[in-house]
C-alpha cells in the first residue's frame, strides 16, 4: 500500500511517499518551513499542499510533535497553545479529504526504526530518542510500543521541561559547540537510564547523524547508538502507522 508519511517539526514538515508493507520511501521527502505562528490551521494548510505536491489519493499517516491519544492532542509541546484538546486526526481529514492517522512523532520514528531499521529484532526495553527543536521519546517493550512515553517533559532545575535546555534547537540558540552540548544530552540520558533502566537507547533526529560528535560525552552504562533510518523514521513510521488503519477502499492507490 501506498501512504503518505508526514513529519511536522517545528521548523519543517516533511512528506514522502511509502511503501508502509517494505518501508521503502517510494519518492524524494519534499519539506515546507513549519509556519511562525504553529497554530493549527496554518499547519493544516501545509499538511494539504503536501498531499497536492504529490497528488496524493490515498491514506495518510502523520508524526506529531506532542502527546496525542486517540487523535486528540493532549498537550501543545514547542507548539501553539491552539493545539491543546484539538482532534488533530480530524483536522487534518477535514483539510485533505482523505483519510489520516496521527500518532506522536517519536513514536513513528521508533515504530519504524524498530521494524525497518537497526531496532528490528531487539528485545527488551528500547528506547528511541529523537533530537530536534524537542526531544521526543519512543518507548518498546520486546518491539510493543508503548505510546506517548515522552521523556523530553521532565522538570530540570530551572527548566519546566529538559527538552528546553538540552535539545537541538537549545544547542543552536545558545551557539554550544558539540561538546558543550553533548554534555547538556548526556545529562538528560543520565535521567533517562535512572528512570526506566533501558536495555538500549536508539538516537533519531538530524543531530543522529553528527553522533561522532559528541559520542566522546556520552557516559551512561547503558548502550547508545544512532539509527540507521535518521530523518527518514518519522515519514517511515507514520505512513507505517497508518496502514493498520486505512479503509479497505484505500488498500491500493
Amino acid at each position: 500500500m501506498v501512504v503518505l508519511g508526514i513529519d511536522i517539526g517545528g521548523s519543517g514538515i516533511k512528506g514522502a511517499l511509502v511503501d508502509s508493507l517494505t518501508g521503502e520511501m517510494l519518492t524524494e521527502r519534499h519539506r515546507i518551513p513549519t509556519p511562525p505562528s504553529r497554530k493549527p490551521k496554518e499547519m493544516a494548510i501545509v499538511v494539504n499542499e503536501l498531499v497536492q505536491h504529490f497528488n496524493h489519493k490515498g491514506p495518510i499517516g502523520v508524526g506529531f510533535p506532542t502527546v496525542i491519544k486517540n487523535g486528540y492532542c493532549k498537550s501543545p509541546g514547542n507548539l501553539h497553545k491552539k493545539w491543546l484538546g484539538l482532534n488533530v486526526q480530524e483536522l487534518f481529514a477535514e483539510a485533505t479529504g482523505l483519510p489520516v492517522t496521527v500518532i506522536n512523532d517519536a513514536d513513528a520514528a521508533g515504530y519504524a526504526t524498530m521494524n525497518y531499521g537497526i531496532g528490528k529484532g531487539k528485545l527488551g526495553l528500547v528506547i528511541m530518542i529523537t533530537i530536534g527543536t524537542g526531544l521526543g521519546s519512543g518507548a518498546f517493550l520486546d518491539g510493543e510500543l508503548i505510546p506517548n512515553f515522552e521523556l523530553g517533559q521532565i522538570p530540570y532545575k530551572k527548566f519546566k521541561k529538559i527538552e528546553s535546555w538540552a535539545s537541538a534547537a537549545a544547542k543552536e540558540r545558545e551557539e554550544l559547540s558539540y561538546e558543550k552540548w553533548g554534555k547538556r544530552f548526556n545529562t538528560f540520558l543520565g535521567l533517562v537510564e535512572l528512570l526506566v533502566s533501558p536495555d538500549l537507547i536508539i538516537l533519531g533526529g538530524g543531530t543522529s547523524k553528527k553522533f561522532n560528535q559528541f559520542k566522546q560525552c556520552i557516559t551512561i552504562g547503558t548502550p547508545v547508538i544512532p539509527a540507521e533510518l535518521r530523518n527518514e523514521a518519522g515519514i517511515i513510521g507514520a505512513a507505517s502507522a497508518a496502514m493498520h488503519h486505512a479503509p479497505k477502499d484505500f488498500v491500493k492507490e
